[in-house]
């Protein structure tokens, strides 16, 4: 998002736990937006990180399984838990960031995508910033 663009995307990191959520606004309705966010097929094109993926199921569910190609070498993946406004994974057989929708009680159609870190990987927040934004140019593009 510009500078310039005199809209506040709602961005912001805000500590939960163990985790740091990493929250972006996003003008369209929860449901599509989650239903984007679980798929597999989507997350090369706005997450920085992942380069490919391979899975059967196109849309996460719990024990969805297959591998993303990150920093130039394929890693095996599990969805340890999926609903239809979040899921969570393991990567290389650790866990990696959880990903959910927020609704906006009396706005239906906004909601807040959110990237949870854990603490320990903090360093990859900036990574998830970009990875939202370019989830909300996607989602609201369409």
């Amino acid at each position: 998002m510009s500078g310039d663009s005199g809209r506040d995307d709602g961005a912001a990191v805000v500590r939960e736990g163990a985790t740091l959520a990493v929250g972006r606004d996003v003008d369209a309705p929860p449901e599509p937006t989650a239903k984007a966010l679980r798929d597999t097929r989507r997350w090369p094109d706005w997450s920085p990180s992942i380069r490919g993926v391979e899975s059967t199921d196109r849309y996460v569910e719990t024990g969805t399984t297959g591998r993303v190609r990150v920093a130039g070498a394929w890693a095996p993946f599990r969805v340890t838990g999926a609903t239809r406004l979040r899921w969570d994974w393991r990567v290389a057989g650790v866990p990696a960031t959880g990903h959910r929708v927020d609704r906006y009680s009396g706005e239906p159609e906004r909601c807040r995508a959110v990237i949870e870190v854990p603490l320990l990987a903090a360093p990859y927040v900036p990574v998830c910033r970009r990875a939202l934004d370019r989830f909300a140019a996607l989602v609201e593009g369409e």
